[in-house]
C-alpha cells in the first residue's frame, strides 16, 4: 500500500522531531564530556562545541589525585552491589511469600505492608532511630535502610501473581520445594521486571549523597556521591583563587581550571551508569511495560 503525501509528511516530521529531541537529550552529556576531556584554560576561552580542541587528561588526573575520590568510589561500589543483591533477594523473598495462597495470615502481613507506608516519622526521628542502632558511623548506614523497597515489592509481587498458579502447584506435584519453585520458575520468568528494579535500585544507591551528607559521622565512610558533591562545592566556592597558587607552585605548567574540574567530577560519577545501562536495555524495556498491556 502506497503512502500518502500526508503520511509521507508526518514521517518526515516524526523523524525530524524525534531526531532533534535525541540530540537535544544527548547533547548536554557530550558537552560535559568534552569539557571534561579539554584543557581547562583552553576551554574558558569558548568555541569549544562538539569536540575537545586541546585533549588532556589533567583533569581527570588532577581528580583521581584528590585522597577522597579511590575510597569514596570503592564504598559506592560495595554499597551499590550488596544493595542490588540483597534488595532483590529479600524483595524476591518477601513478594514470593505474599503471593503463595495458602499462606496463614497472607492478608494480615500484607495488610501490615500496606498500613506502614502510610506513615512517615521526619528527619530527626530517622536520625534518632539511626544513631541508636550505631550506624551513623558504620559502612551498613548505606546497607540495612536500603534492603527493603516498599514500591519494589509492589511491582514484583504484581509480576509474580502474574504467572499462572498452575506452574507451581505441578513443581509441587514433582516434589520441589519452595526454594526451588522460587529460583527454578519465578525468578527466572521475572527477569525483565527484576533487572528493571535492579537498574532503578542501583541508580539510586549510587546517586545517593544525601544519606551520607546528613546521616553519616565519619567523613572516611563518604561515598563517592557525596565527596563528589563536596569537590563540587569547593570548585565553585573559591576555587579559582586555589587552582592559580597551584599553578603558580607548579611553574605555570597547569591548565586545569575550577570549571574543567566540575566536568570531570561529573562524568566520574556519570560514567558507570552509562556503562551498565545498554546491558540491561532489553530487559529494562520489558520491564517497565510489566503490566501495561493484557489479554
Amino acid at each position: 500500500m502506497r503512502e500518502t503525501r500526508g503520511q509521507k509528511i508526518f514521517k518526515v516530521f516524526n523523524y525530524t522531531f524525534l531526531g532533534l529531541l535525541g540530540l537535544a537529550t544527548f547533547y548536554p552529556f557530550w558537552y560535559v564530556l568534552v569539557a571534561s576531556l579539554n584543557e581547562g584554560r583552553d576551554f574558558m576561552r569558548g568555541g569549544v562545541w562538539f569536540f575537545p580542541r586541546v585533549l588532556t587528561w589533567e583533569n581527570y588526573a588532577k581528580a583521581f589525585n584528590d585522597d577522597r575520590i579511590a575510597p569514596s568510589l570503592r564504598i559506592s561500589v560495595s554499597a551499590t552491589l550488596i544493595v542490588v543483591v540483597g534488595s532483590l533477594l529479600l524483595t524476591a523473598l518477601v513478594a514470593y511469600a505474599l503471593t503463595v495462597k495458602t499462606l496463614p495470615g497472607r492478608n494480615i502481613f500484607s495488610f501490615i505492608w500496606y498500613f506502614t507506608t502510610i506513615f512517615s516519622g521526619g528527619l530527626i526521628p530517622y536520625y534518632l532511630m539511626l544513631r541508636d542502632l550505631k550506624l551513623t558511623s558504620s559502612f551498613w548506614l548505606y546497607i540495612i535502610p536500603s534492603l527493603f523497597s516498599f514500591t519494589n515489592f509492589i511491582l514484583l509481587r504484581a509480576n509474580f501473581s502474574g504467572i499462572p498458579y498452575e506452574l507451581r502447584e505441578s513443581a509441587q506435584l514433582d516434589g520441589a520445594g519452595e526454594w526451588t519453585i522460587l529460583s527454578r520458575i519465578y525468578l527466572p520468568l521475572s527477569k525483565p521486571i527484576l533487572a528493571t528494579l535492579a537498574l532503578f535500585i542501583g541508580v539510586g544507591k549510587w546517586n545517593d549523597w544525601f544519606t551520607a551528607a546528613y546521616y553519616q559521622s565519619q567523613a572516611k565512610l563518604y561515598p563517592a556521591a557525596t565527596v563528589l558533591q563536596r569537590l563540587l562545592a569547593e570548585a565553585s566556592a573559591g576555587s579559582q583563587v586555589k587552582v592559580g597558587q597551584e599553578t603558580a607552585a607548579a611553574g605555570g605548567m597547569t591548565t586545569y581550571t575550577s570549571q574543567s574540574l566540575q566536568m570531570a567530577f561529573v562524568m566520574i560519577l556519570t560514567m558507570p551508569i552509562v556503562v551498565v545501562y545498554p546491558f540491561l536495555q532489553k530487559y529494562y524495556v520489558k520491564g517497565v511495560m510489566v503490566g501495561s498491556v493484557k489479554g
